[in-house]
């Protein structure tokens, strides 16, 4: 396509071209001087011509460039500019006519459409609560009410009209002139005679401290301004003035600027070019640290500091300026209706700690990026991450984490917190509080099975707050804690044992009574046959004593089994057995197969050792919770095998079979021999339904 013009002198002309930039779109852009280019990102999309131009130029260099749109984002008060360029589109339309009609005429060629003109104006969202303000309608009567103004005065309405102001030596002497730091500019200043010390070039934008201290380095008792906009620093420039108590005289234009807001013209140039230039919505989810503000990033406390709505638990916004919109929410389903509402700006969502360290922030930003996927949100998504409490723990021990476990029960429930603690030499814990460090303290004390009563806690105790303490406790001084706060511990481990990569449990180490068990050998077998992953969940069939489930349950702390068994006497001995070796991952149904697999989770993995006559039904179930299961089916009766043969030929259960006959035999002692003892020989088939056929 051919290319747009913007015919720049406007903060809002540069970010034009930036927004053009970063979507890939050819440009020019028409500046009047050195400064004007100076200023300009450079870009390989962005063209700059500098040079003043009169309206013949313009229709020229439009026709010569063959520009499809023209953007005037000059000064407000450039009106003669503006007029020269609304001519000179309005010149080129025709020439193009004529030279399309002629061509038309000889090749029979569709007209092009007309080059379009597109003031970009000024926002005029102002400040203008303070009294002492006057309205002059031009720099001429300003300049005649100066004469009568006492003390210096600072000029910021640049020095194009400089002549005016200086006309008067009374005036001249005491002007402060703020300028831009261009070659033109300082030769109009001394061309008015200006002096240097009265000079003050300087690029912009001015925040309300430095006109202050401008306004008492040079002991200004007035500013001069034009009511150009919120991008040539009105507000900030009020604010400064009413701040030190000095008049403000205002150089008013006599219209209603016309024209379109910068999203109206990006909307616009959105249709024209094909490629959206709307404006986004900045979201940023910002991670605060440990609570104390030195801990909170420089990049997060700016993007806090310029937002215009701040979302977080109240704590996290009591810090926030006054200013600044607030709401108390840290939800998806209340955070996204709200941004959603508000189309534009920036919003900034708070997280405590560490945006990727146990933190709701993954879950949001999933929700808010499906939104912008969907079209649902127009915006931009940035996290800035924090300093997490484990971190923080870790440096005022001296500790490094990298060869740390680390896990939360902060707000959670954490299956098997005994295991995993027996696992590792060193374990960094989150809490919600001092009830979870009476917790940790109990379940080491009590604990007898791997020997966690020689383990020392390391308790952080308000992190980087005034209050702050590190304490050192024994299982239990934390049982008896009763300070209320946030806490983060790290447990040492002096007896930490080793995982064992494979199944391992004897037969005798199983409470029996009289419920039937799969024996250790083919056990073993049956779980490898699972294929078991550490995030599996895992329904045991017919569980009986709780081997299979108590088995796989020990090779993952994450693992979830659900036993699954009719009888009531077996049922308390598969509670009896999971207590036995601490396992928290292990939920008991007391139901009879399938009917007892309605309301479980999905699962990914099964192993049946009883069916009850209901296979078929058992694995229909299965296969509508999951058509990717994978099950292992351990048969001992005739009937079962016969059972299980009928279903691998019948065309309604389409799987893949791998079926093993395994028989063990165990020496047994007697006398001075040991005779071979067979156990019974058992069918061992691990199937998966096969999708493609489904």
């Amino acid at each position: 396509m051919n290319r747009i013009l913007i015919f720049a002198g406007t903060t809002e002309g540069r970010q034009l071209s930036e927004r053009l930039c970063a979507a890939g779109v050819k440009h020019i852009v028409c500046v009047a001087t050195e400064y004007g280019e100076i200023v300009l990102t450079e870009h390989p999309c962005a063209q700059v011509h500098r040079g003043r131009m009169d309206k013949d130029e313009m229709c020229r260099f439009i026709l010569e460039e063959k520009c499809s749109a023209v953007v005037d984002a000059t000064h407000p008060y450039a009106s003669i500019v503006t007029e020269n360029i609304k001519a000179s589109v309005a010149q080129a339309n025709q020439s193009r006519k004529a030279s399309e009609n002629a061509e038309e005429a000889a090749d029979h060629m569709e007209p092009a459409g007309a080059i379009p003109y597109i003031r970009l104006k000024r926002e005029t969202d102002l400040v203008v609560d303070y009294d002492n303000i006057t309205y002059f309608p031009d720099s001429a009567a300003c300049a005649k009410a100066l004469e009568k103004v006492e003390g210096n005065i600072l000029l910021t309405t640049g020095s194009k009209e400089l002549a005016v102001y200086g006309a008067e030596e009374s005036v001249k002497s005491r002007l402060y002139v703020r300028v831009l730091p261009s070659v033109e500019s300082i030769r109009l200043c001394m061309e008015q005679g200006i002096a240097g010390k009265q000079i003050l070039a300087l690029q912009g934008p001015f925040g309300t401290a430095l006109n202050e201290a401008l306004i008492d380095q040079y002991e200004i008792r007035c500013m001069v301004t034009k009511k150009s906009g919120a991008a040539g620093g009105w507000n900030e420039k009020i604010a400064a003035a009413k701040n030190k108590n000095i008049p403000v005289y205002v150089i008013a234009q006599n219209r209603e600027e016309e024209g379109l807001s910068f999203r109206e013209v990006c909307d616009c140039l959105t249709e024209l070019c094909r490629i959206d230039l709307r404006d986004r919505m900045k979201i940023v989810l910002v991670g605060t640290g440990m609570g104390n503000d030195g801990c909170l990033t420089e990049e997060a406390a700016a993007a806090i500091k310029s937002a215009d709505i701040v979302f977080g638990a109240n704590r996290l916004l009591e810090k926030c300026d006054a200013g600044i919109e607030k709401k108390p929410f840290y939800l998806a389903k209340q955070i996204i209706p709200c941004l959603k509402e508000r189309k534009q700006g920036k919003a900034v969502i708070l997280f405590s700690g560490d945006t990727g360290f146990y933190s709701g922030c993954r879950k949001l930003y999933q929700a808010i990026r499906a939104e912008i996927d969907d079209g649902n949100l127009h915006a931009e998504l940035k996290v800035l991450p924090g300093i997490s409490s484990v971190s923080y723990l870790a440096a005022a021990l001296g500790e490094s984490y990298s060869d740390a476990y680390i896990c939360s029960i902060h707000g959670v429930k954490l299956a098997n917190l005994t295991s995993r603690l027996s696992l590792h030499e060193k374990t960094f814990l989150l809490t919600s509080g001092v009830a979870d460090v009476n917790t940790l303290g109990a379940i080491l004390e009590e604990d007898s099975r791997y020997g966690l009563t020689s383990c020392r806690v390391f308790a952080g105790y308000q992190l980087s707050y005034p209050e702050e303490k590190i304490l050192e406790l024994s299982p239990q001084e934390c049982r008896s804690l009763r300070e209320e706060g946030l806490y983060v511990c790290m447990i040492k481990n002096p007896a930490a044992r080793s995982r064992s990569l494979a199944p391992r449990m004897r037969d005798e180490e199983f409470l029996r009574e009289r419920v039937p068990m799969t024996k250790e050998e083919i056990r073993h077998i049956s779980i490898c046959k699972l294929c078991l992953q550490a995030d599996s969940v895992l329904y045991d069939v017919g569980s009986g004593t709780g081997s299979i489930a108590v088995e796989a349950a020990a090779l993952s702390e994450d693992l979830n089994v659900y036993a699954i068994e009719q009888k009531e006497n077996a049922v308390a001995l598969i509670r009896k057995n999971a207590e036995q070796f601490g396992l928290e991952n292990i939920h008991i149904v007391h139901a009879k197969a399938p009917e007892g697999m309605d309301e479980l989770p999905a699962p990914t993995h099964a192993f049946i050792g009883g069916s009850g006559g209901n296979l078929r039904e058992i694995l229909t179930c299965l296969r509508e919770k999951n058509p990717g299961i994978r099950i292992v089916i351990n048969a001992i009766s005739m009937e079962t095998i016969a059972e299980l043969t009928e279903l691998l030929r019948d065309p309604e259960f389409p799987v893949e079979a791998d079926i093993v006959q395994l028989q063990a035999s165990r020496a047994k002692q007697i006398g001075a021999y040991h005779l071979m003892q067979a156990e019974n020989p058992v069918w061992i088939c691990a199937l998966r339904f096969d999708e493609e056929t489904l």
